[in-house]
């Protein structure tokens, strides 16, 4: 689990889905908690599809950081087709955006957030920790955009003893 600052912009929301806790051992999914579900405006019926963009956006994640996806996953570029966007252009200062055709759903304000961070420069910065425990979304913001792990206190601390204790054995 990261102490790091939230991702900038709209990858903040997904940072934040990506992070909805899903106990591996046990299988228990913050996403069927009706506070996170409201979090995300989600309903019951929309938790399959949630946790498919989910799963997807970790597996693009691990792929920024030079990792291999943790399961077999639809591609992202899959999902985030059915939420096509346009370009809008405020007539007041002329500033112009990337949008969702059809605002409100998960997937839609996703691909909105993943547009923003490409134009931005942002994209390839965000990643999922390497430890096979973790799997964490976080932003790299080291100087070199090579960051490892969530946490270098915690998981990186933890990649780095065990490392040592190979070395001994």
């Amino acid at each position: 689990m990261s102490e790091r600052s939230p991702a900038p912009g709209g990858l903040e929301l997904v940072e934040a889905l990506v992070n909805t806790l899903l106990n591996v051992e046990t299988g228990a999914d913050s996403l069927d908690t009706p506070e996170v579900r409201e979090r995300f405006g989600l309903t019951e019926d929309d938790l399959p599809a949630a946790r498919e963009l989910r799963e997807s956006l970790r597996a693009t994640l691990l792929a920024h950081a030079g990792h291999p996806p943790h399961r077999t996953v639809t591609p992202l570029g899959e999902l985030l087709a059915a939420a096509p966007l346009v370009v809008t252009v405020e007539t007041a200062d002329g500033s112009a955006a990337l949008a969702p055709v059809r605002e409100g759903s998960l997937t839609a304000r996703v691909a909105a957030a993943v547009a923003e961070a490409l134009v931005a420069g942002s994209w390839s910065r965000f990643k999922a920790c390497e430890a096979p425990d973790c799997h964490w979304a976080y932003y790299d913001r080291s100087p070199a955009g090579r960051g490892r792990w969530c946490s270098m206190q915690v998981c990186g601390a933890r990649a780095k003893m065990r490392r040592y204790r190979a070395k001994e054995s």
